[in-house]
């Protein structure tokens, strides 16, 4: 895989980093002279003075036929236009934006690019993974955070109590993986009735998580 990498501060830098120590091969572009010195010198690849929003210069870099391009500047705006030039002018299959605003997510994704990175998502989400209720956790995150994996315990007071899979109020975008009772793993099929205790995974995109958690424990869901 060749990658182009857009941005060389610390993200940049330990992303290209990884990427030769798994044998990938990289080029970088950086604005800053002194920091495309840096990074050339300590990883022994090569770098591109330039501005990766530019056309011309990132034209440079994808000539080397590149597979993915990965947008990590501090800049949100510009990581968006350098991923929607990489699709619409040079057809690259691949592109992952860095977002600092996690408002953007949504946006980043209506305008084609198809991957985003929001460190502040992730750290977020532990916090409150570490804060919730043992009853509602999230347990995995696929596809750079978008698709989350939950685990929900039935309790007293869940909406889904005593009702069976087909019949439960589930949000799009959601699907239930496995039901464990009593350390038995149950595939839920849709006549399964779901007890106290039940522990219930989910799969569901990470916009729909709070809808999820309402489905399953407030008395106010009102969507079907």
């Amino acid at each position: 895989m060749r990658a182009v990498i857009v941005g060389g501060g610390k993200v940049g830098y330990y992303l290209v980093k990884s990427l030769l120590e798994k044998k990938y091969e990289v080029i970088l572009i950086e604005k800053d002279a002194d920091i495309c010195n840096k990074i050339a010198n300590d990883l022994n690849i090569d770098v591109i003075h330039g501005d990766g929003s530019n056309l011309d210069e990132l034209s440079e870099a994808i000539e080397w036929k590149s597979d993915v391009v990965a947008a990590v500047t501090g800049k949100d705006e510009e990581n968006l236009i350098i991923c929607q030039m990489a699709k619409q002018s040079f057809s690259i299959k691949k592109t992952i934006a860095r977002i600092n605003n996690p408002k953007n997510r949504e946006v980043f994704k209506k305008l084609g690019v198809d991957t985003t990175v929001c460190s502040t998502d992730v750290i977020s989400k532990l916090i409150e993974n570490e804060l919730n209720s043992h009853t509602f956790k999230v347990i995995q995150t696929f596809e750079r955070g978008e698709m989350v994996l939950v685990e929900a315990i039935i309790t007293s007071e869940s909406n889904w109590l005593n009702k069976t899979i087909q019949n439960i109020n589930l949000p799009e975008e959601s699907v239930i993986v496995s039901v464990i009772r009593n350390d038995n793993v149950i595939y839920p099929r849709g006549p399964l009735v779901l007890l106290e205790n039940d522990h219930v995974i989910v799969m569901t995109n990470f916009f729909n998580e709070n809808n999820l958690k309402e489905s399953i424990f407030s008395k106010r869901c009102n969507y079907a």
